[in-house]
């Protein structure tokens, strides 16, 4: 995450109401805020985040809005002068009560009033009853009047306001501060900039969007799942420095080359089932440092940007418009004839693939594998495209890879559908691979024939390599956030998982965890250790991992040690002198259980226990001669 608002960024802006708009810093435009007014995005952009701005009035020969930054001595004035006040009481002298009764309670008692959002201090009373009634004179319509003047970025409204209330004399300090802060939070014209990561994005999906989207997961679970499941920088990739095949020759063509089996040995790969839009794949990319683009791939895209802009104003940018009295027609195309003509000539003269044709980069050719082997996520999704719609808050489209090459999620993030997984060879794309032609027939065909050639033929060689590697298992970890059964979940994935990987499993409800803790509870372990079943034996550890249960073993209870299932809730608590106490209304929804775990590998043979036993009757004689 850049300490500065980047061009093209999402950013969440927090209204005085205390209202969140996400929206994204689109260069040379207009930034709405409803009713507070609008403002150039210009104006933020590559400005620091955590800043209050005010919207200023417009000046006269302007059709804008300017922004003044608010410094820290006008936003925290009431705290430095609550604090100062706090400092005196302090110093002074305590006044004993009137009958001598030195254990009575002082009387310089100060109630705060706390704004919620920002905990600001607004004012402190020693009063505890508050006055409640409000008359005001001024009408609905010159209240309406003064906020379309919008003078003073509102402050004037709120004078204006306070002036005009018969009963201000009557108010306590408290009920006073009060009246001004929500008349504040409802006129004042300010905002603030703040990043888009992922507790804020969580926060904003959960109050203000559809908090079943991301299945009422809260911060607290998300920080349990990394925790639990250990998702952490994985390390660079050791197979970086070779991933594709050997090429024996400087000149050989590479477009029939089959790769190389990748290792699957590397570490850092974290297997996760995510039903909550991509929230939980980019949770765990920031933990392993590969959700945002680091400062080298950021600028290589501004110079590739930059680059093809050039390109496009130079040769397939738009026309020059023409001069009074010129033609407008486009140039004329080539007839039939002259192609005809022109056919023979080009025929005569000898085409030679390797003479005609360089050799291509290496991320341009077929067998190239764009993926990393360590540190990566692969992502299983029950349909034909995963549903990661909030990564591209994050700049990364999964529906359109190209553009995405500057991203680390383009090299570290892999997808595979349920289907490949478990029967590749019903998928249409890994079951049909381009036919084999030789490269003379292929500089044979046309452009288009050719490219749609080498597409297929790439998304081919990365749709086998995903499949594979996942298929052939040793994930560091396991992540599931999904509304499908644990049970049939863990039925497919534990096997892929390498020795002592822990395993996270999300449910809103506890009713689906429970019964995925009985399948490897203790009884359930031990009725498998002294009655194993017929199916099962026999066979080898490799296939006892794939076996796919029965009534009573839905799941092979060897596998998996320490199941457990907890749960967490952050409280919000109001922090006031003599009044503390947790807030009575908060929002309801999913409590939410997180189901851990841990694979284990089987000892082969018969565990016995080895040493020198010593009887009960020689231990009772020992201690008579003694």
């Amino acid at each position: 995450m850049h300490s500065l608002v980047e061009p093209n960024a999402w950013v969440v802006l927090r209204l005085p109401s205390g209202n969140l708009r996400v929206l994204q810093v689109a260069p040379n435009t207009t930034t709405s805020l409803g009713k507070y007014g609008s403002f150039p995005t210009n104006l933020i952009i590559h400005r620091p985040y955590n800043i209050t701005y005010e919207l200023q009035d417009r000046k006269p020969d302007e059709n804008f809005n300017r922004l003044r930054i608010v410094p820290a001595a006008e936003l925290y004035a009431d705290i430095l002068s609550s604090d100062a006040d706090t400092r005196t009481a302090e110093d002074a002298t305590p006044v004993p009560d009137a009958e001598g009764d030195d254990d009575a309670p002082p009387t310089g008692i100060e109630y705060s009033l706390v704004d919620s959002d920002s905990g600001t201090v607004v004012a402190t009373t020693d009063r505890v009853e508050i006055d409640a009634s409000a008359r005001q004179t001024l009408t609905i319509e010159e209240i309406e009047a003064l906020k379309k003047d919008g003078t003073d970025a509102g402050r004037e409204l709120i004078t204006r306001l306070m002036l005009s209330h018969t009963a201000i004399d009557q108010k306590t300090e408290y009920s006073l501060a009060k009246y001004k802060l929500l008349k504040t939070r409802k006129y004042i014209r300010r905002f603030c900039v703040l990043p888009l990561d992922i507790p804020m994005l969580n926060y904003w999906t959960l109050e203000d969007k559809d908090a079943s989207k991301i299945m009422d997961m809260r911060e607290e679970m998300i920080a349990l799942l990394g925790c639990w499941a250990n998702v952490h920088f994985g390390g660079s990739d050791p197979c970086e420095a070779q991933p594709i095949a050997k090429i024996k020759q400087e000149g050989e063509d590479t477009s029939m080359v089959e790769p190389e089996p990748v290792q699957t040995s590397c570490p850092g790969r974290w297997l996760v089932v995510d039903d909550t839009s991509g929230l939980l794949v980019a949770a765990m990319a920031e933990r392993m440092g590969i959700l945002y683009p680091s400062e080298a791939d950021r600028l290589a895209k501004e110079q590739r940007e930059a680059k093809s802009s050039k390109q496009g104003d130079s040769t397939g940018g738009r026309q020059p418009a023409p001069k009074d009295g010129e033609d407008t027609q486009a140039p004329a195309k080539p007839t039939d004839e002259a192609e005809a003509k022109r056919e023979p000539e080009d025929a005569a003269q000898p085409t030679s693939p390797k003479a005609t044709h360089k050799r291509p980069p290496e991320h341009r050719r077929d067998d190239y594998i764009p993926y990393a082997h360590a540190n990566t996520i692969t992502h299983i999704h029950p349909n034909s495209q995963p549903n990661l719609s909030f990564l591209r808050y994050y700049d990364f489209d999964i529906t359109n890879p190209n553009p995405n090459a500057h991203h680390p999620l383009s090299k570290h993030l892999m997808t595979l559908s349920w289907l490949q997984l478990l029967e590749p060879d019903l998928d249409s794309t890994y079951s049909s691979p381009p036919p084999n032609v030789t490269p003379e027939e292929i500089y044979s065909w046309k452009t288009n024939r050719r490219s749609t050639f080498h597409r297929k033929r790439k998304r081919w060689i990365r749709t086998r390599h995903i499949i594979d590697t996942t298929r052939k298992g040793e994930f560091s970890g396991l992540v599931v956030a999904s509304s499908m059964d644990p049970i049939s979940i863990m039925r497919h994935t534990v096997p892929l998982l390498a020795g002592g990987a822990p395993i996270a499993i999300y449910s809103p409800s506890i009713e689906p965890l429970t019964e995925l803790a009985d399948c490897y509870s203790l009884a359930r372990r031990a009725a498998w250790a002294t009655n194993t079943p017929e199916e099962v034996a026999g066979k080898t550890l490799e296939e006892q991992e794939q076996w796919a249960g029965n009534e009573e073993f839905p799941l092979n209870p060897a596998l998996v040690l320490g199941a457990s299932i907890q749960t967490s809730r952050v409280r919000k608590w109001q922090v006031l002198p003599g009044r503390t106490h947790p807030l009575m209304s908060s929002r309801g929804g999913a409590e939410g259980y997180v189901f851990t775990a841990w694979k284990v590998k089987p000892a082969e043979g018969k565990v016995e226990a080895r040493g020198h036993l010593r009887s009960r009757k020689r231990k009772v004689d020992d201690q008579s001669a003694a």
